[in-house]
């Protein structure tokens, strides 16, 4: 049966870690909405063209040109055994949009769609976002407390370890804020639909991963 899995989380969850594993054992392609977009404006497509000239303008891209870009891509070859979409939706009425997405897609065929929530205090994400450094030559994340490095201030592979100047309690906790406010009424639409899978997203990454083999079955 195909597989249809949307991942929900806030900032620094673990989801990217979690998709990236799950997309290559799964055989199922990682929808990431940010990397979408941009490959749309690059390409040149209709969509790209078009959401270019709102980002030019410093406006928001309206959620029905995202949506032609994320409906494009879930018709691809790729996407006809299911996929992990990220990013989208991110608030009810994209949710309904994503509705309308699938029921023509899908059409009548049976499919097993989840929505894997990863849940996670604030007081956790904001340890792992003001710890976290990355490697400036090979991308490498590294947490202070959790994850550290052999050296300090050193990558394994040799190169620096930065962090984003975006990266403060202030910052991230403004971000948290923004994300919990529009993603409640989510949450709860898609319990009420009895598809949302609560997952426990604190713990070591397998600990995490095994939890995530349970709740999409």
């Amino acid at each position: 049966m195909k597989k249809e899995l949307v991942f929900l989380g806030p900032p620094a969850s673990g989801k990217g870690t979690q998709t990236s594993r799950l997309s290559q054992e799964m055989g199922l392609p990682h929808v990431d909405t940010g990397s979408l977009l941009r490959a749309a404006i690059q390409g040149g497509t209709p969509e790209g063209i078009e959401a270019k000239s709102y980002i030019e303008k410093g406006a928001l891209v309206p959620v029905e040109i995202v949506a032609a870009i994320i409906k494009n891509r879930l018709l691809q070859a790729d996407c006809a055994n299911g996929f992990i979409l990220d990013g989208f939706p991110r608030s009810v009425e994209q949710a309904n949009i994503l509705e309308t997405i699938r029921t023509e897609i899908d059409g009548a065929n049976p499919v097993d769609f989840k929505v894997i929530y990863f849940d996670i205090p604030q007081d956790v994400l904001l340890e792992r976002i003001i710890y976290r450094r990355s490697c400036a030559a090979c991308g490498k994340i590294y947490n202070l407390k959790t994850l550290k490095p052999k050296q300090d201030g050193i990558c394994d592979c040799g190169g620096e370890l930065t962090q984003r100047k975006d990266d403060n309690e202030e910052t991230a906790r403004a971000r948290f804020e923004t994300y919990f406010n529009e993603t409640a009424p989510l949450v709860e639409y898609y319990k009420q639909k009895g598809v949302l899978k609560n997952l426990d997203a604190q713990g070591s990454v397998e600990e995490i991963w095994n939890r995530l083999q349970e709740a999409i079955g």
